[in-house]
């Protein structure tokens, strides 16, 4: 588990510790697909710091008969960009962005832009671990995801609809329904995990986060991996765009 937060887990539910494993939190290759492409890329100065808060909701208690322990009202907070933005316009993705001065990096990044994204109260999220920083070619930013539980939760919303359309908890047996996941495959070859869930297509990086974290925590239950489709048409399927 992270050593990087100081964290005593008697105080964290079962079911979350699987999650917290860092030694292989990510599915398929996206930690090393990720790396590959920084190492390939020629950039001019460093990559920018960024976190984000993957957020995960429900009761202390694990229900014994589910994959991993998992509560039936266990959920996972995600949001949806704007179409109007210059980049990952519309996608589906965790609350985050860049480290400003002053962050207590990365948590204090990934609250911050929480609060600003969906008007959450930090006061009722515990972090937890901290992943590998993994690579965002687009943007050139260095990305921390930062599990946490959220203890005491709040009422969330679109604060900014110049940045974010929708701000919705996804319940995690909706997402994890293998009726729910395949692969998607872009133009150039690249794959990734997939989640259709709740009108929305969740794919790339939090996709692959989230494959890895409910694969690490014994979450998930078996689906079909070799159900390979087009990422356009796949994204077209719920009325999003590239």
């Amino acid at each position: 588990m992270s050593a990087d937060l100081a964290v005593d887990f008697s105080q964290v539910p079962a079911w979350l510790h699987g999650a917290l494993d860092v030694s292989s939190p990510y599915a398929g290759d996206t930690l090393a697909s990720s790396r590959a492409l920084r190492r390939a890329m020629t950039m001019t100065g460093k990559p920018r710091q960024a976190a984000v808060l993957v957020l995960f909701g429900g009761a202390f208690e694990g229900d014994p008969a589910a994959p991993g322990g998992l509560p039936a009202d266990a959920d996972v907070l995600l949001t949806q960009r704007a179409s109007t933005m210059r980049q990952h316009r519309g996608q589906v993705a965790f609350p985050g962005g860049g480290v400003e001065e002053g962050d207590d990096v990365p948590v204090g990044t990934a609250l911050r832009e929480a609060v600003e994204e969906t008007g959450l109260d930090p006061a009722g999220v515990q972090p937890l671990a901290l992943l590998p920083t993994l690579f965002v070619p687009p943007s050139k930013f260095d990305v921390t995801p930062v599990i946490a539980y959220w203890r005491e939760p709040s009422a969330v919303r679109v604060v900014d609809e110049g940045e974010t359309e929708r701000v919705v908890r996804v319940r995690l047996s909706e997402l994890l329904d293998p009726a729910h996941r395949f692969m998607v495959r872009g133009s150039l070859g690249y794959q990734s995990p997939a989640f259709q869930v709740d009108g929305m297509l969740v794919w790339g990086l939090t996709g692959g986060i989230l494959a890895g974290i409910c694969k690490s925590a014994g979450w998930e239950r078996e689906w079909d991996r070799d159900d390979v489709r087009d990422l356009e048409s796949s994204l077209a399927a719920v009325g999003m765009t590239l």
